[in-house]
């Protein structure tokens, strides 16, 4: 009975990525090998990102529907923080399904285009959830160092058009380091040791001239990465300079109450990137699979726990949400 429950399950899952081609084998095709090729250690990754994904999937879907179904809820930040979760959802399942396909078959090829699609949006939704805390940032430094002036400041219209600016800037990011791969040629050997199609990864089988590649990815790197990460710092400076300014010691610790989910959920994103990708594209080894790993699958499934841990708001919207079910049964 396990077994065939199991045989179902990677059988679903392959429903999910079957528009990656991975049936055929043939040189326009990449080998996703994945962290191990051992049997009894890839059993154990397999049950371990299932529950990984579906605690991620869940976790999410709940502060999405809580948001949305809790009037009080309507504000800025919770606004911003839907979107960090639908984002953070559709990230883990661009790779994670496919991941858990490969764990259990012996087939772990994945398409060119297949590859390249997952590689899109990668790089797309990482870029959206960096731009989007950059943004909850920018709304935290308005609520505590003006706060007279929060509603007008952070209109509906205004956050619409925010996040809009955060869409386009990750789509066009995106496109922009795809069609310049689509350009790359590849070696005889696709043989891919990693969990799913990554820029630094596909850039080291190459077999062609990259430094357009490199420049580009530097170039647009330092624009959508470390731009929103410097205006985030000055944010918080300045968010610092105004609660230290505050006589109330209880008014001091609800006013960084109020930031200290979000920095957490920066540090832990941006501790993982860097963990990743600063360091040489050549130095670039299964060593980084692990911090890979954390991006990828941990980061995603923590917002949900670190935004509504100490969120007594989210507390009571989350329990109004589970109730529903129970009291139209009653």
């Amino acid at each position: 009975m396990r077994a065939l429950g199991k045989h179902l399950l990677v059988l679903i899952l392959q429903k999910i990525v079957e528009m990656d081609g991975g049936n055929h084998s043939d040189d326009s095709e990449f080998l996703l090998l994945g962290l191990t090729e051992s049997p009894q250690q890839q059993r154990v990754l397999f049950w371990m990102f299932l529950s990984m994904y579906l605690v991620t999937v869940v976790g999410n879907m709940l502060i999405i529907l809580a948001i949305g179904f809790d009037s009080h809820l309507h504000t800025p930040m919770y606004f911003f923080l839907a979107s960090l979760s639908f984002t953070d959802l559709v990230f883990v399942t661009n790779t994670i399904p496919k991941m858990l396909v490969n764990l259990q078959s012996q087939n772990k090829a994945i398409s060119y285009a297949g590859c390249l699609t997952q590689l899109y949006f990668l790089v797309s939704l990482v870029a959206l959830d960096n731009l989007i805390l950059a943004v909850m940032a920018y709304d935290r430094y308005v609520a505590i160092c003006r706060p007279l002036h929060y509603t007008t400041a952070m209109s509906p219209k205004l956050c619409i058009l925010l996040l809009t600016l955060c869409w386009v800037l990750s789509v066009l990011y995106g496109l922009t380091h795809t069609l310049l791969m689509t350009s790359v040629t590849f070696c005889r050997s696709r043989k891919i040791h990693y969990i799913f199609c990554e820029m630094y990864v596909l850039l080291r089988l190459a077999c062609s001239n990259t430094q357009v590649n490199h420049t580009v990815l530097i170039g647009t790197g330092c624009f959508i990465f470390l731009t929103p990460f410097g205006f985030m710092i000055i944010s918080y400076v300045c968010i610092v300079k105004a609660i230290l300014q505050i006589p109330s010691a209880s008014n001091k610790y609800k006013a960084f109450s109020t930031c200290a989910s979000h920095l957490a959920v920066v540090s832990l994103f941006y501790g993982t990137l860097c963990m990743v990708y600063l360091k040489p594209l050549h130095s670039y080894s299964m060593k980084d699979s692990v911090a890979t790993v954390m991006y990828a699958v941990v980061t995603p499934m923590m917002n949900p726990f670190i935004y509504s841990l100490r969120n007594k708001d989210m507390h009571r919207a989350l329990g109004r949400l589970l109730r529903k079910p129970f009291m139209k049964l009653t």
